[in-house]
């Protein structure tokens, strides 16, 4: 089920080392991914900056750090042509990622806190794109 909000950090439960890793771990599957790479690969300039800018949210969303920073929805409202199976599949790499990663409580909130996102870049999307529909659920309990 998806939140109503992202579950609270706790810096106790998770390491900056682990962190680090679900954002290595999980790039380089989405970046070999068939719908996702291409995305990427077009989008990202400076693979090595997209690390650090994405281990800083991440590490923000899970343990309560303060690096990030930045502003996700307009990055994302900007790519032509997103659907909800790529938000979808966006999600299924990140659940898989999380499984291989071996800590319950990481994958419990990491997974909890990809959903909403997905869940609100997808009604941004949509609301930026097609002003005159209604906004469609993204589903992401089952992707």
């Amino acid at each position: 089920m998806i939140p109503r909000h992202i579950p609270e950090p706790n810096p106790n439960l998770y390491t900056e080392e682990e962190v680090s890793k679900l954002v290595h771990d999980f790039y380089a599957k989405a970046r070999k991914d068939p719908s996702l790479g291409p995305i990427f690969e077009a989008h990202v300039i400076d693979w090595d900056a997209h690390f650090v800018q994405m281990t800083n949210f991440w590490s923000a969303q899970l343990r309560g750090t303060s690096r990030f920073r930045g502003a996700p929805m307009p990055k994302h409202i900007a790519l032509p042509e997103l659907n909800a199976t790529l938000f979808q599949r966006w999600l299924q790499l990140f659940r898989e990622t999380t499984l291989e990663l071996g800590n319950p409580m990481l994958k419990q909130h990491a997974d909890a806190v990809a959903a909403f996102i997905a869940e609100r870049l997808w009604m941004g999307y949509q609301m930026s794109h097609f002003p005159q529909q209604q906004p469609v659920a993204l589903n992401a309990d089952n992707a």
